[in-house]
């Protein structure tokens, strides 16, 4: 809408007009200005005028703020006739409206007061000024404003651009009044004057005078900066604190004085205390609403909180570090020693490096890793150790992690960001030099959110761990001192890159005389001690102690062992509620009252031979177990069909299997088109458990060969090893497990790999003395140990042949002394070799786990084999 068009709307409505009264605020022509709106009278004249097309409505000024509802004598009667460009609703009811002004007018009649004031108005006109002394007066209005500008600060350079920009004498001072002039009764006082000459004469003089404030100001603050420096400021700021806060009866000490204290009596390395300070001051200056103040609290109770120097003092003897390991395991006797051999070396590494005086960047060498199954006491030789060099104990757990922030910690950006465990444990032991067991290691997961296992690099490797950096702590923290001890169930998945930097130790499954005295020793009276029993009121004989061993257990450790003694000790717990005066003493037969049925049984199994049914070993996280395998034939059209859950690397074993066999079926004599018209199957008990690796080969081979040939395999031998397609048997691993796995289950021949007769010295001697090691490099020798002679065409009938030299001429002394097997007088000669020697059968208790496996839970894939 043009001037002159406004100017005839304006006529036509006989200058009537709602009013809007402004409070501490006025408003100027040629300006636009926002202004919120919540009184009722307001927001319903606005209203009024935003219904009529023209938007126009009267601002005028309130003589005093403190009126909520003006009269027409406490409003001005100079105003501005304004046009309302926007207006915007908020959720509160309020309006938010953006102005802009027209003209100046006196308001000449009150017309109405409901439900909003209604004016009516007369247009003031404004003289045009111009010539040289119009011109003369904007330029020297310009240059004050600019020289204001430059002290205030307060103007944005596309204001200042705009503003001198400006030429016209009314429009300038008006812009000027409403941008730089505070004080409500000049802005009124410049509404009122008309001649724009002299708005902008009072405008210059007003703007001298700030001038002369600012430049008095800056000269103050220049003349103090020099003459005071930041200490002194400090010291005047904090004791007048110090003062008003005795004044209101306040505490004078603050919580940034209490951190300081703090800071001062911990011996904080240099670049830690500047950081820890520089975060306290932050912490002072902080705002106590601010979100920002517990961040800052936390991260400072964390610095003040870690051990940087605070250390224990080790205390290590050879004989006290034996005699601990002795007291607190029973057996792991090359375990211990081995032990003992890595303490005494890290031992002369340190006395060695304090004598060179640099004991504070002694590395210590490679970290100690113990692998073996559940139960074998891997945590608990991690807490020996710990004892027998006096440090402090903390055990982290790594099974499942899979963020690197569990390791590292998550940077203070993040919301309840926290350090790493690594961290955490520090502070929890309190000392800069504990010992740390790394529990589960073989058990990192990678995920999108980063590695694990290469976070860890740098924790355990010693050229890097003097400088770790967690992300929370934006600072190195020096973990040399750490004793790290790791633990795991495989070493096969462990990081490579980790794995490298370990001295790794195999812990065994325990013999049954390790077991029986482990429970007389150390569970029986942990278990008594957890149920609040005392040693007189049960005992537990030792010949009960082993049938609890062998009937109720089968496991490497002896985790179950201590579930089985806890079960007891709940039954006469409740009976010694019942009769406190109860003692009780367990007898072989009155455990089964406890424990119910045996599941196991030592029984030997019958005597008898068996066509394409051989036994295999395979080890499992869980120890070792038995493996048989079963192969049968059918007429049909050579299809091959392998049941048993096995893995792609055993399925490629029958297959490497079934290949040899063909190449060398003129030597077995058997018929080289067999495959055309004989299906195989071959299947692996049990199904549920999946099964997987290499070591099976020999055992499916043998099995396959005695399936096509008839002959029958040996029941009181068992066999591990890998094949090849020309029949060489390869290494296999986990030797140790699978000859426990043969021991407990009464088998004495064990067919074995000839490169893994170097791990014979790993087993214990007893062990050795009772099971026979036939050592093999190819499979010609797996079948002559293996299997019995074709039987004669006229001694063929349905019963299984006996093994008893009487019966099988195969099995004459000549021929056992032939392929390494010991015969039956060099047999009843050996008094080490036991009483029974075969398979435990299964139980007949249909609760009772199969005999093919020795624990309760089923292994884990591709860890069987």
């Amino acid at each position: 809408m043009s001037e002159q068009e406004r100017l005839e709307v304006i006529e036509e409505s006989q200058n009537n007009y709602p009013l809007v009264a402004l409070k501490s605020i006025v408003a100027f022509p040629h300006n636009r200005q926002a202004l919120p709106i919540a009184r009722e009278k307001t927001i319903r004249a606005i209203e009024e005028a935003m219904m009529q097309p023209e938007h126009i409505l009267v601002a005028a000024t309130q003589r005093s703020i403190e009126i909520d509802d003006p009269q027409p004598k406490d409003i001005y009667p100079a105003g501005t006739l304004i046009e309302v460009v926007t207006m915007h609703r908020q959720q509160d009811g309020s309006l938010q409206v953006l102005i802009r002004g027209i003209s100046r007018v006196t308001i000449d009649e009150y017309l109405d007061h409901e439900p909003f004031i209604r004016v009516k108005v007369t247009e003031q006109t404004e003289p045009v000024q111009t010539g040289p002394q119009a011109d003369a007066l904007v330029r020297h209005t310009t240059s004050l404003f600019e020289r204001y500008a430059q002290l205030n600060r307060r103007f944005s350079v596309e204001d200042i651009n705009s503003i001198v920009a400006l030429k016209t004498p009314h429009i300038l001072s008006d812009t000027l009044a409403a941008h730089l002039v505070t004080d409500m009764s000049q802005q009124q006082d410049l509404l009122e004057t008309l001649d724009p000459m002299e708005r902008l004469e009072k405008i210059c003089v007003i703007m001298g005078n700030e001038i002369e404030i600012l430049e008095l100001e800056t000269t103050i603050r220049s003349r103090v900066r020099s003459q005071v420096d930041r200490s002194q400021k400090e010291f005047y700021l904090r004791e007048q604190l110090r003062a008003i806060q005795e004044e209101l009866g306040m505490e004078a000490s603050s919580e940034a004085d209490e951190l300081r204290t703090k800071l001062n009596s911990k011996q904080l390395p240099p670049e830690v205390a500047t950081r820890v300070r520089k975060e306290i001051d932050r912490l002072e200056r902080t705002p106590s609403q601010s979100a920002e103040l517990t961040v800052i609290r936390s991260y400072i109770d964390w610095m003040l909180a870690l051990p940087w120097n605070e250390r224990s003092t080790e205390d290590f003897n050879i004989e006290n570090a034996r005699d601990v390991l002795d007291e607190d395991h029973y057996g792991l006797e090359g375990i211990k020693e081995r032990i003992l051999e890595f303490l005494a070396v890290r031992q002369l590494r340190i006395q060695a490096a304090n004598r060179n005086g640099n004991a504070k960047n002694m590395s210590q060498g490679q970290i100690l890793c113990l692998i073996g199954p559940p139960g074998v006491g891997k945590t608990s030789l991690g807490q020996s150790i710990a004892k027998a060099l006096n440090r402090k104990f903390a055990r982290i757990s790594l099974g499942g992690v899979h963020d690197e922030a569990e390791i590292r910690g998550h940077r203070r950006t993040y919301v309840g960001a926290l350090p790493g465990r690594i961290i955490q444990s520090m502070k929890t032991v309190g000392v800069s030099n504990p010992v740390f067991l790394l529990d589960e290691i073989d058990k990192l997961s990678a995920e999108s959110r980063g590695d694990p296992a290469a976070a860890l690099l740098e924790v355990l490797d010693p050229q890097q761990n003097g400088s770790f950096t967690d992300h929370y702590l934006e600072l190195p923290f020096d973990l040399s001192e750490v004793f790290f001890i790791c633990t795991g169930n495989i070493k096969y998945q462990i990081p490579r890159p980790l794995a490298d930097r370990m001295d790794i130790i195999d812990l065994p499954g325990y013999m049954l005389e390790e077991k029986v005295n482990i429970g007389m020793r150390h569970l029986m009276p942990k278990v008594l001690q957890e149920h609040g029993l005392v040693a007189e009121q049960l005992k537990v004989p030792q010949t009960v102690m082993q049938k609890i061993v062998t009937e109720y257990t089968r496991e490497a450790g002896v985790r179950n062992l201590e579930r089985q003694l806890a079960h007891i000790c709940r039954k006469v717990a409740r009976r010694v509620l019942e009769k406190p005066k109860t003692h009780i003493r367990l007898t072989s037969h009155s455990v089964e009252q406890y424990l119910g049925a045996p599941r196991y049984t030592n029984a030997p199994p019958l005597m008898r031979t068996q066509i394409g049914a051989a036994m295999g070993l395979a080890w499992t996280e869980m120890g070792g177990i038995l493996l048989p395998v079963e192969v049968v034939t059918m007429v049909g059209k050579g299809e091959l069909l392998v049941t048993g859950q096995l893995g792609d690397v055993m399925r490629e074993s029958v297959m490497a299997a079934l290949s040899y066999i063909r190449t060398r079926a003129d030597e077995f004599h058997i018929d080289s088109s067999f495959q055309d018209n004989t299906d195989l199957h071959i299947h692996l008990p049990e199904n549920a458990i999946p099964k997987d690796g290499p070591s099976a080969g020999i055992t499916i081979a043998t099995a396959l060969v005695s399936a096509l040939t008839h002959r029958q395999v040996r029941t009181d031998l068992a066999m591990t090893g890998e094949v090849t397609l020309l029949g060489s048997v390869l290494a296999i691993g986990g030797l140790k497990e699978k000859v426990l796995a043969a021991q407990q289950a009464n088998i004495h021949n064990l067919i074995i790999p000839a490169a893994n007769q170097k791990d014979l010295q790993e087993i214990p001697a007893k062990i050795r003395q009772q099971i026979h090691f036939i050592p093999v490099e190819n499979m010609d020798q797996v079948i002559e140990a293996a299997l019995l002679a074709a039987p004669a065409e006229e001694t063929q009938s349905n019963e299984p042949l006996s093994l008893h030299p009487e019966e099988q001429s195969v099995a004459r002394p000549e021929n056992l002394r032939r392929t390494g097997m010991p015969t039956q007088e060099e047999t009843e000669d050996n008094s080490d070799r036991p009483e029974s020697s075969g398979f435990i059968m299964p139980s007949t208790d249909q609760s009772a786990p199969n005999f093919y496996s020795s624990a309760h839970t089923k292994p884990d894939d591709k860890n069987i084999g």
